[in-house]
């Protein structure tokens, strides 16, 4: 597959070769919509709350005498059945109650197959370089006019926080801009958005990078391994 490489102003430049089959081969909409949904799910703060009746403020007083008023017996307000009390069984969820997995292949295959359907569907903008002189907002807004982008858009930019820094700023008050790693694209992320954004030499780093690993090492890598490699290549 070819895809088109533009510059800052809009116009092509290049084409980057990317190889379908180490994307997938094809589009597969279960494995990507089961990455979706662990990923979100995984964003939810674990936060419901509800109180049971020992977390109820209130008087521990018996609201009226056992006998002789007619109604029935009560002790305080703050059984379920009273407004204002307790729930009868109370929610108490965290964090990890929410939390979902996939293997580690799994969701790299799933990250790569998203791509590639951004790919198929034309809506990653690739450019040779992504620089700004300056902190400027209109800098950033005509680099995304002249790619056309005229929908929500996520740029992945270097992680290299000295590379990035005019680029981050700069978008800051771009609406329907979104910014991320480039080595932290996942397909939660790509699919959260219309079109992609992304410098040629950051794309080839991720499909070359930790990602492409689908090998039995892949478990393993970034690890101990990743850093023996590190020490070793030092």
């Amino acid at each position: 597959m070819k895809v088109p490489v533009y510059n800052m102003q809009g116009d092509q430049v290049s084409t980057l070769d990317i190889d379908e089959q180490s994307l997938g081969g094809e589009v597969r909409p279960a494995l990507i919509k089961q990455a979706y949904v662990m990923y979100h799910a995984n964003l939810r703060q674990g936060s419901a709350r509800s109180k049971c009746r020992s977390e109820i403020n209130g008087s521990r007083h018996k609201i009226y005498k056992q006998k002789g008023t007619g109604n029935a017996r009560h002790h305080d307000r703050k059984p379920n059945l009273f407004k204002g009390g307790s729930h009868a069984k109370a929610k108490k969820r965290v964090r990890e109650d929410y939390h979902q997995d996939m293997p580690k292949k799994m969701r790299r295959k799933a990250n790569r197959n998203a791509l590639l359907a951004k790919l198929v569907d034309n809506e990653v903008k690739i450019v040779d370089r992504i620089d700004f002189a300056e902190v400027k907002t209109r800098a950033f807004a005509d680099l995304m006019s002249a790619l056309k982008i005229d929908r929500k858009a996520l740029v992945a930019l270097s992680s290299d926080p000295e590379k990035s820094r005019n680029a981050r700023l700069s978008a800051r008050n771009v609406e329907d801009a979104s910014l991320c790693r480039s080595d932290q694209l996942t397909a939660f992320e790509m699919l959260n958005h219309r079109y992609l954004v992304i410098e040629k030499d950051e794309l080839e780093a991720w499909l070359s990078g930790p990602s492409s690993r689908m090998d039995k090492g892949a478990k393993n890598y970034g690890g101990k391994a990743a850093k023996a490699a590190a020490g070793e290549a030092g």
